[in-house]
């Protein structure tokens, strides 16, 4: 439903079956069609399988399928995020190891489709920052491959923590790829906030239920400009002391905590009683995403306990523009401070990606790609460019 009212609000079909084929190519058909719901207009996805072969997937495998598709990074960074947030979900309901956890023959085929269908759609209205009103998550009881189950189910309720919802009416209204798509990429939960609205989508789900259009509404707009608050963002940094955790561990814990949606991450030495050698897990999120990031510490490492503080968190204006260099394009980070460039740095993960495809040492790629950011005007003190930023941070 989330894929159909954003290709009815102008996203480009024909790139989310080009990011869905990066993934599983040849397996699915993303069809899009017009219908009405309760006498309200709206589009339908529908995920066609292709293919007779539906293997289980385990998570370790889908996200080993994301990390080798050809996808725009923003795409990939949603797709993990919100793959991984139904991934801890659903180990934490089945109680094994976040890695462990598999997806069903077509079930696994439409969260893929679903999952990389919507980064892909976000990606092709150039959408910066999204946010979500309460989600009605319904009541009574749904069959599953699990037996019967009380509604909301509880994969549903484990991605629901630190969101508001609402019963809505009768029936499973959010499944579980639906809820962890909105508690991974959205900002914040929050009423319609002021902005310039550029254009709407809604997307139908399969009921036509009389009385209830069965439907999920996207508005597309820029925000108004804030004024007057020079308080901060509200954010929350969690905090954990770590003595017996193999270091080897440590990067993938982090990697897991910004592909949750945390804003940094990151570990400071230290020594703890007894003069054992330690480290700080630090974490920096948005207070709705705390559940979440408590869960996964929790789960990835061998901490008992964690402390949680709030914060408040400001931020330069950022983006990013893509420099050409041989055999494709780099993305350079920017910060700007009163209209100017104040910070700028070369994106490595696509230094990395080129220098790997090309056979050639990373120090070369990054090189070519700060000759090419100098020759764009990219510099520190220089305007924005002309043609802006590419909105949010790679």
């Amino acid at each position: 439903m989330l894929l159909g009212a954003l290709v009815d609000a102008g996203a480009d079909l024909g790139a989310v079956q080009r990011a869905v084929d990066a993934v599983i190519p040849g397996s699915v058909r993303v069809v899009a069609r017009p219908v009405t719901r309760a006498g309200q207009r709206a589009t339908k996805i529908d995920i066609e399988v292709l293919t007779d072969d539906l293997p289980h997937r385990r998570w370790s495998t889908i996200r080993e399928l994301l990390a080798a598709a050809e996808l725009a990074e923003p795409v990939r960074r949603r797709a993990v995020s919100a793959f991984a947030a139904l991934a801890e979900a659903e180990a934490s309901v089945h109680g094994v190891g976040v890695d462990e956890v598999h997806f069903h023959e077509v079930g696994a085929l439409d969260s893929i489709a679903d999952t990389v269908g919507v980064s892909a759609a976000l990606h092709s209205l150039d959408i910066d920052s999204l946010s979500a009103s309460p989600v009605a998550v319904g009541s009574g009881r749904v069959r599953t491959a699990h037996g019967e189950l009380g509604v909301p189910v509880p994969a549903v309720v484990q991605l629901s923590t630190g969101w508001q919802i609402q019963s809505g009416g009768a029936g499973e209204l959010t499944t579980p790829t639906g809820m962890a798509l909105l508690s991974a990429l959205c900002e914040r939960c929050e009423d319609l906030p002021d902005l310039t609205l550029l254009a709407s989508g809604a997307g139908a789900g399969t009921r036509d239920t009389p009385g209830r259009p069965n439907l999920t509404r996207v508005l597309v707009g820029t925000r108004a400009a804030a004024t007057g608050n020079d308080h901060g963002e509200a954010a929350v940094i969690i905090e954990a002391n770590v003595d017996d955790l193999d270091p080897r561990l440590w990067p993938g814990v982090l990697a897991s905590l910004l592909a949750a949606g945390a804003a940094d991450a990151w570990l400071t030495p230290m020594i703890m009683k007894k003069g054992r050698p330690a480290y700080t897990l630090g974490v920096l999120g948005r207070p709705d995403q705390a559940a979440r990031l408590r869960n996964v510490i929790f789960s990835q490492t061998s901490s008992i306990g964690v402390r949680v503080r709030d914060a408040a968190k400001f931020a330069l204006p950022r983006g990013w523009v893509e420099v050409t260099v041989q055999g494709g394009s780099v993305a350079v980070k920017i910060a700007v401070r009163k209209g100017l460039i104040s910070q700028l740095e070369v994106e490595f993960d696509d230094v990395t990606r080129l220098a790997a495809q090309r056979g050639v040492a990373e120090r070369v790629v990054l090189r070519e790609a700060q000759i090419a950011a100098d020759h764009a005007g990219l510099a520190i003190g220089a305007p924005v460019p002309d043609g802006g930023l590419r909105p949010g941070w790679r």
